[in-house]
């Protein structure tokens, strides 16, 4: 009997979960303000950062605006701002600082997270666990790198060698302290880093900073 009871507990809160996914999927809202390139507030204070691609920064505290970074919120403005959105999520629904994680759709299904990494200015960023558009945007990422639009304008397609993560999907530069940790079974030197981001690598937060990205 006890049991009997506990499934029914848990099957309700499954159930419930489920309902509020649903919920956030269908719902619209509008969107506040806009942050960057990739990470927008909602009228409710929640702060949405794009699954799936991460766009040049903006200067904040101590660093400097990297190149695209203004445009890159100009055109996230464009977009979204004062516009109403809904955001569906994938496995993990929020990062490191509580933001939440989330693919944004406008009301005529517009796919904002692709449409700023193909206008070049934002670049596939693989995510461990949400990976449902991994194709597509790496597939968009490199008509956009073919087509040298916005920050792949600027990359230079020669360059030093750079260290690959298998198990990450990050590269790094041979001098960055975390490249070297890297297991051998995990390792793998790529050309360049066009040959990095072409092949769906993303840099690391070590090797990303203003001025070193691109």
């Amino acid at each position: 009997m006890k049991k009997s009871v506990w499934m029914l507990v848990v099957t309700g809160v499954l159930c419930g979960l489920l309902q509020t996914d649903l919920l956030y999927a269908q719902e619209y809202i509008k969107v506040r303000w806009v942050d960057d390139g990739d990470t927008i507030v909602l009228a409710d204070g929640r702060r949405v950062r794009y699954i799936g691609i991460n766009a040049p920064e903006i200067a904040h505290k101590n660093r400097k605006t990297e190149p695209y970074g203004d445009k890159a919120k100009h055109y996230n403005k464009s977009l979204v701002l004062s516009k109403k959105i809904r955001i569906v999520f994938d496995k993990e629904k929020f990062d490191r600082y509580g933001r939440v994680l989330a693919y944004v759709y406008l009301a005529d299904n517009t796919f904002v997270n692709l449409k700023v990494l193909e206008s070049g200015l934002a670049y596939y960023y693989p995510h461990s666990l949400n990976r449902k558009y991994r194709e597509l945007f790496l597939k968009t990422q490199r008509k956009a790198m073919k087509a040298k639009c916005g920050i792949w304008n600027r990359l230079d397609q020669k360059g030093a060698l750079v260290i690959g993560n298998k198990k990450s999907r990050r590269f790094h530069t041979e001098t960055c302290r975390y490249g070297k940790q890297i297991k051998k079974s995990n390792r793998v030197i790529l050309l360049n880093k066009w040959k990095a981001f072409w092949e769906g690598y993303a840099p690391c937060k070590e090797c990303q900073g203003a001025g070193k990205r691109f």
